[in-house]
This record gives structure tokens, C-alpha cells and sequence, in this order.
């Protein structure tokens, strides 16, 4: 019974809760990161969405039990690999999906409407959004913009047009890549494993890669030199970060063209050294900027 358990917490996939760090966003930008009160807010409200995050894989996991198994790497999955019971799986997933959603509607009637938006947009991805190309990476997209959301409603800030369109622009350059990842990995099974997958091709991907690229590079630019941005935090440093966002973008396409890899983004900041140094220092010069040199001005 324990190994169940084992795989069972394997099946939540932890390592992908790093994606729901973008939680953290609204209280960063909104320069409260020093405010005890409204991180333990931020806090609570991911350790929920990680509750929630890990339901939906495991209802994915469910539902592409038999495609998961001709699959080089998800084959390897607990319940791909027959080490998980699916009645286990089916249970925690209904108990993690309930205990999420009505706790976010004890803390906030907001909250809790963006919560079960997530999880029944994703359901839908689950079963018939995802074999639709390009939605189905543009629903990948509103998933990361809707986890920035979920943190300003967290503290109750409002959130900037700016953080929205970078975190849209970022999750489809991920999105793209991650699917041409999948094609290359495949090779002729790609149809069998992802349906949408056959409407896609190499050469349609990298136009879409680079049409993204640009655009989030472009983007998160404008934002650090927007008036509105100097405005709101007092100072004009901002595009002192530029240059990381720059190499986190070129060592991620590295990563993509050179290696042969971008199927799990968390994978790839756990793993690559450099982007990850990168990723860490990009986060200490923002807070450096936002929240020292206002304060000596």
C-alpha cells in the first residue's frame, strides 16, 4: 500500500508545480513581496493550486492511459507502467479536485470561479481541446495567465496589461517548443500518441517558435520602459534585467535546436545548469531593482 502511494505522489508530478510559481508574479510586481500577511496568502493559495494542478494530471493521466504506453518517455509513468491502481488515481483525483476548489470558494468567491475555470478548461483540454491545433496551445497559455490571476486575486491587487501579455507571449514560445519536441521524439507515431499532433509540422513550428521568440523578447522590453512601469515602481532600472530575459530565451532555443530538447520546461530549468543560473539571477536583479534602489532615491 505504501508503494501505491509512492507512485501515487509521483503522479501529482511536483516537479511541474513550478509552473505554478507564476502564482507569485501579482505579489512581486506589485512590490508586496516584503509583506508577511500577503505572503502566506500567496503561499497558501499555491500550495492549493498545486491540489488542483495535480487532480487535472491525474485525470490527463487517466484518460491517455493507452496512448502513455507507446510513448518513449511517458510509458514510464506509474499508471502507464501498471504500478498505480486507476481507482486510486480516479479517487484522488475527484478528492484533490473538491477539497481545492471548495476551499478557494471559503477564501474568496473570486477565487474560487478562477479555480474551477481552470480545472474545467483543462478537463475540456483533456479530453477534446488538445487534439485541436494551435488552441491547444493557446489553452496551455491561458493556463499560466490564469495562474498570474489567481495570485493577484490571492492578495487582491490589480494585475498590469503588461505581466498578462508577457506570461501569454512566454507560455506559447513554450508551447511551440515543447510540441516540436514531441514531434521529433514520436517520429511516425506522433498522429497515434497526440492527435493534433498531425497537423502540425517542423517548418510550421519554427515559424510559430520564432514569431513567439520575437515576441516575448519585444514584450517584456516595452514593459521595463513603459511610463506606466516607471511610474508604478519608482524607478527606470528595469532594463537592466533585459539582457536575462535575452539569454533565457537564446539558452532555451539552444536547449531546443542544439539538444534535442523543450518537452518539459521544468525539466530543463532542473537540469540546464545555465538556464538555470539564469533564471536566478534575473529573479535577484528585479528584486534588487524593485525593492532596494526605489528606497534610495
Amino acid at each position: 500500500m505504501l508503494r501505491q502511494f509512492k507512485f501515487l505522489f509521483i503522479s501529482f508530478r511536483p516537479k511541474q508545480w513550478i509552473k505554478n510559481l507564476f502564482i507569485f508574479a501579482a505579489l512581486i510586481f506589485s512590490a508586496n513581496l516584503l509583506n508577511l500577511s500577503l505572503f502566506l496568502n500567496v503561499l497558501k493559495t499555491f500550495f492549493l493550486f498545486c491540489a488542483l494542478s495535480s487532480s487535472i494530471y491525474l485525470i490527463n493521466d487517466l484518460f491517455d492511459l493507452k496512448q502513455d504506453k507507446i510513448h518513449p518517455e511517458k510509458r514510464k509513468r506509474p499508471l502507464a507502467s501498471g504500478k498505480l491502481k486507476p481507482t486510486l488515481a480516479l479517487a484522488t483525483a475527484i478528492f484533490l479536485a473538491l477539497f481545492s476548489i471548495s476551499t478557494s470558494f471559503w477564501i474568496s468567491l473570486e477565487l474560487g470561479l478562477l479555480f474551477i475555470t481552470y480545472f474545467l478548461l483543462f478537463v475540456l483540454y483533456s479530453f477534446i481541446l488538445k487534439r485541436l491545433a494551435i488552441l491547444d496551445i493557446f489553452i496551455i497559455a491561458v493556463g499560466f495567465v490564469l495562474r498570474v490571476m489567481v495570485g493577484a486575486l490571492a492578495i487582491s491587487v490589480s494585475l498590469s496589461h503588461w505581466i498578462i501579455i508577457c506570461t501569454f507571449f512566454l507560455a506559447l514560445f513554450l508551447g511551440f517548443a515543447k510540441r516540436r519536441h514531441e514531434l521529433i521524439v514520436l517520429g511516425d507515431n506522433h498522429s497515434s500518441h497526440r492527435t493534433s499532433l498531425s497537423d502540425y509540422s517542423l517548418h510550421f513550428i519554427d515559424q510559430m517558435i520564432s514569431v513567439t521568440t520575437a515576441s516575448v523578447v519585444i514584450s517584456y522590453a516595452l514593459y521595463t520602459v513603459s511610463p506606466e512601469t516607471i511610474e508604478h515602481f519608482g524607478t527606470d532600472k528595469m532594463f537592466y534585467t533585459i539582457p536575462f530575459v535575452l539569454y533565457g530565451i537564446f539558452r532555451y532555443l539552444y536547449l531546443v535546436y542544439k539538444r534535442k530538447e523543450g518537452g518539459s520546461p521544468t525539466e530543463a530549468l532542473l537540469t540546464d545548469k545555465a538556464l538555470a543560473a539564469d533564471v536566478f539571477l534575473w529573479v535577484l536583479a528585479v528584486l534588487v531593482i524593485l525593492y532596494f534602489i526605489p528606497l534610495s532615491n
